[in-house]
């Protein structure tokens, strides 16, 4: 549940491909919108920030092979991080080799850009390389050990790693440097929570006290995580029951209580609380999977088969609907 703070540069690449800069402007940037644009870059061609307007604005409407043109030739006059970044952002299509390899140049003119080394970081990260992503985020905290982008994605690659005692340590450090951050406040009792980790509790109170609308479900679900991972389902339901009276369409609270009787062996009052989540969101495909089991467990095989048939119609993924739909 980490939740990250830097630039989302890897979801997808696009692989660089040469360009002949003195090669004729393609028809349609003669015409609006760019038609302003090509004629100024027309009339100052060392002009870095025409083309990257232009860039911008083809990235926009979809051109992504003359964006990609324009925003090199803007990197190429001026080689400034916001340059670089916006040729990162074009290559967000396709190839991650030709990102990285992109951002390891830029790094060359930019060594000290927190921003292009996080998004090395990420794309290591995204091709499997954890620890050469881990490495990278290292070397931004010798430098600038108060990063949160760099410690934030070192406790998401540490826990992906499996090494979840440094990965708590990185998220401590990060809100140790930044408290009255809500999102890492939250991110840190979510794991502290998984943990068992008994600091949940001030953390947690700290959260309740912080919210001035009484709106916020968070910490009274947290806390409720806390417990029932710690084998206190009476103050789990509690909790539970807090976050749901604080914001009724807190699913995780309904989802994790419904399980919680489930595991209980309470059929008849779990399936309530899963049919009510059903009828606030009817597209909640897991709503439907466990109306199925406690059904099943009720038995009630044919209304159950239909729960599971529809959690797989919601959300294909949910093999396990499937398969206790077949064995129904």
């Amino acid at each position: 549940m980490i939740l990250m703070k830097v630039l989302p540069f890897f979801v997808c690449l696009i692989l660089l491909s040469a360009c002949n800069d003195r090669s004729e402007p393609q028809t349609f940037l003669a015409q609006p919108p760019y038609a302003r644009l090509t004629d100024s870059i027309g009339q100052q061609p060392q002009n870095a920030a025409l083309y990257y307007n232009r860039g911008v604005l083809l990235y926009q409407n979809n051109q992504l092979p003359a964006a990609k043109q324009d925003l090199k030739r803007a990197w190429r006059l001026q080689p400034t991080e916001q340059h670089a970044l916006s040729v990162v952002t074009v290559l967000l299509k396709t190839s991650q080799d030709s990102a990285i390899k992109f951002i390891q140049e830029a790094l060359q003119e930019l060594p000290k850009s927190i921003s292009l080394q996080i998004g090395l970081a990420r794309g290591f990260q995204q091709k499997g390389a954890l620890q050469k992503a881990l490495d990278v985020c290292d070397q931004v905290l010798l430098f600038y050990p108060a990063s949160l982008d760099a410690l934030l994605l070192k406790a998401e690659i540490l826990k992906a790693q499996k090494n979840n005692t440094a990965a708590l340590a990185a998220l401590e450090k990060a809100y140790s440097f930044a408290p009255f951050d809500q999102e890492l406040s939250y991110n840190l009792a979510f794991e502290y929570a998984e943990a068992k980790d008994i600091k949940v509790l001030p953390l947690t109170d700290s959260l309740m006290r912080a919210d001035t609308t009484g709106k916020q479900a968070q910490p009274y679900y947290l806390r409720g995580v806390y417990y029932a991972n710690t084998g206190n389902s009476a103050q789990a339901l509690e909790y539970f029951n807090q976050a749901i009276a604080h914001d009724y369409t807190f699913f995780d609270a309904y989802m994790d209580k419904g399980a919680l009787l489930y595991d209980q062996k309470k059929y008849a009052d779990a399936l309530p609380v899963f049919q009510l989540v059903a009828r606030v969101s009817p597209t909640y495909a897991d709503s439907y999977y466990w109306s199925g089991k406690c059904k099943e467990a009720l038995g009630n095989k044919a209304e159950a088969k239909l729960d599971y048939q529809r959690a797989y119609s919601l959300d294909k993924e949910l093999a396990e609907a499937k398969e206790a739909a077949g064995r129904l």
